[in-house]
């Protein structure tokens, strides 16, 4: 949304106390602006008059025009006979079309080429809605801190260029929106310094610390973020390896919480020390579900048993896959709550995550569905019955997404010198914590001790939509002595994994190398859908290994003095935020880049055999 604002009027007596003042910059902050010249400033009558005078000019000529060339007719007299006032009449008339034209037309004309866009940005904009007015809503502003103020310009960047100072004002008196930016200017990163600019002159705050080069803005246009300002900084640990399903595999974790990643390395060395882990995928297949609504119940009720009678499902199923060549219908669940009805398709997406390629099957299924059922009043895409980024039962119990199990054994060896606790303490304290604490709260999915953590810190990461880890994070975390006693069992399950390798925000630079750390960049040419299945894996063993071990810190009390340990930092590394930006041009990088693209997978590589003695050795 652009909120423009009409700034309050300055101070009498000029620049005198005010801490915005800069010296040799003006801007909306410090005093108003200048009116612009206009070019009807120029005409020697108001523009009302000379507009009337025109339109009665242009309509009177053509009339008479038009009487005379119909005497002509009747007489059998040449049109191209004239006499000296139909001369001048046609003259008149070509002068106020021109001006009318020029008049009107540009601007019509304007309306199409300069805002061939109508999304919601336009739509605001033409309401007007949503402009704020300082003065009659919201009373004067008081006047940031001096100290504030002081590092009103950021001083990690060059002055504005004079014609890029220009549309700073323009941006910050609201005469250009700021979404539109890119697309007058042809030039991303120009656009997001004018924009960080006039943001901050408008909130009169300094973004000195967040970093504006060292990034392709052009690769996020129309894609995963609009209207940029900078980027921010997440520092990425490496947990692992992870021996999974016989493959090492070093996971990348995005992360600002202490001892996350070190924890989750614990878990790792502890899988690894035992002969690692395996996982199962159970079911692939994102959802989503419209609600239609008709006349009566019984309308509704004719619909449900249409779409999931077996006998229709395969024409269903032709219309659905239109949508794409990895979009594959695989059931349709219906549930009926008065006279309106949700549908919930499932589909497999390949590599892709998915959400835009089910959404296109379902429009082309409704679409079919409204000629055999005209009445069928299409409320929503979404119906919530999916569900997106929302915990509900739906995903819990029919799974979303990717559903999979990952299990492992942990010798009684490792539980007691890796993670200094015992089998014992280990599976009681399941018990009570994940299993029955998580029943006393009412917890839906939440059977775990922090699988969101390990969720989200991948899912950042590797370029995945952050806001799904509310139902990606639903996992139940299952521990039970083995062998006697002597070992320990650990299982977790996760049925709704919402995970691609290509669209969105996988094609990031940063995000795709860590793809590429995993083995799993891009789509499957091979096998679609291979990839995001094994991604899905890796991030139910790394909560396996995260479960584990937090697990076990907390069984043997040390949970809080390792997190004082490390989590209270108290070192300020705000000055240091942006140092790292040139590291892209040095000879360690371009070599990493040339491997890359010969095609060298990192990662991904057969465990070679060790003997458990060797391990526990190393972690003495």
């Amino acid at each position: 949304m652009d909120v423009r604002r009409r700034h309050p009027k300055p101070p009498r007596s000029g620049h005198a106390g005010n801490p915005y003042h800069r010296e040799g910059a003006s801007s909306a902050v410090d005093e108003p602006l200048s009116t612009a010249p206009k070019a009807s400033d120029a005409l020697p009558l108001p523009l009302y008059a000379t507009n009337a005078i025109f339109f009665t000019l242009f309509f009177s000529v053509a009339y008479f025009l038009l009487h005379r060339w119909r005497e002509k007719i009747r007489s059998s007299t040449p049109l191209h006979v004239v006499n000296f006032y139909e001369i001048l009449a046609i003259v008149s008339l070509i002068a106020s079309f021109i001006y009318l034209l020029g008049f009107f037309g540009i601007d019509f004309v304007q309306s199409f080429t300069a805002r061939p866009s109508h999304d919601a940005w336009d739509a605001e904009e033409e309401t007007g809605r949503f402009i704020i007015d300082a003065e009659r809503h919201c009373g004067p502003c008081p006047l940031p801190p001096v100290t504030a103020m002081a590092k009103l310009v950021d001083s990690t960047q060059p002055p504005c260029p004079e014609e890029d100072e220009e549309i700073v004002r323009s941006v910050v008196d609201g005469s250009t929106p700021s979404y539109s930016l890119e697309s007058k200017l042809g030039d991303c990163k120009r656009a997001a310094a004018i924009r960080r600019e006039a943001v901050q002159r408008i909130s009169g705050r300094s973004l000195a610390g967040l970093p504006l080069d060292g990034f392709d803005y052009e690769s996020i246009l129309g894609q995963c973020c609009e209207m940029p300002i900078g980027y921010v900084q997440i520092p990425v640990g490496i947990a692992g390896p992870l021996l999974l399903d016989g493959f090492e595999y070093s996971v990348p974790m995005a992360t600002t919480e202490g001892c996350l990643v070190a924890s989750t390395n614990r878990g790792c060395k502890a899988i690894l020390a035992s002969g690692g882990a395996s996982s199962v995928l159970l079911r692939d297949g994102m959802t989503r579900a419209p609600v239609v609504r008709f006349g009566s119940a019984k309308r509704a009720a004719e619909l449900k048993c249409f779409v999931e009678d077996p006998l229709n499902f395969d024409t269903l199923a032709v219309v659905f896959n239109r949508s794409s060549r990895f979009a594959r219908l695989q059931g349709i669940h219906c549930s009926i709550a008065g006279k309106n009805l949700y549908m919930r398709f499932s589909c497999s997406t390949g590599d892709a995550m998915g959400m835009n390629m089910v959404s296109k099957g379902v429009q082309n299924v409704l679409d079919f569905l409204h000629n055999d059922f005209p009445d069928m009043d299409v409320i929503g895409i979404s119906g919530n019955f999916c569900s997106d980024k929302k915990p509900a039962a739906v995903n819990w119990i029919e799974g979303r997404g990717k559903s999979v199990v990952c299990e492992a054994i942990i010798k009684e060896e490792v539980v007691s010198k890796v993670l200094k606790t015992n089998v014992a303490a280990l599976v009681e304290l399941n018990m009570l914590k994940n299993l029955t604490g998580s029943a006393i709260a009412g917890s839906l999915g939440g059977f775990n001790a922090h699988a969101s953590n390990i969720v989200s810190a991948i899912f950042i990461a590797t370029g995945q939509d952050p806001a799904q880890n509310v139902e990606s994070s639903h996992c139940i975390t299952m521990m039970e002595a083995v062998n006697g006693g002597k070992d320990l069992h650990i299982s977790v399950t996760m049925p709704s994994v919402e995970v691609g390798t290509i669209g969105g925000g996988t094609q990031l630079a940063s995000q795709s190398a860590c793809l590429n750390l995993l083995g799993v960049k891009g789509a499957s040419k091979e096998l679609p859908g291979s990839n995001s299945r094994l991604l899905a894996a890796i991030i139910a063993g790394s909560v396996l290994a995260g479960e584990l071990s937090l697990m076990s810190a907390i069984a043997a009390g040390q949970l809080v003095k390792s997190h004082m340990k490390y989590n209270r930092s108290s070192k300020d590394v705000s000055a240091i935020a942006s140092q790292s930006i040139g590291e892209k041009n040095s000879p360690l990088f371009q070599i990493n880049i040339q491997k890359d693209a010969e095609g060298q997978i990192y990662g991904n590589k057969p465990r070679e055999e060790k003997g458990q003695k060797e391990i526990l050795k190393n972690e003495k």
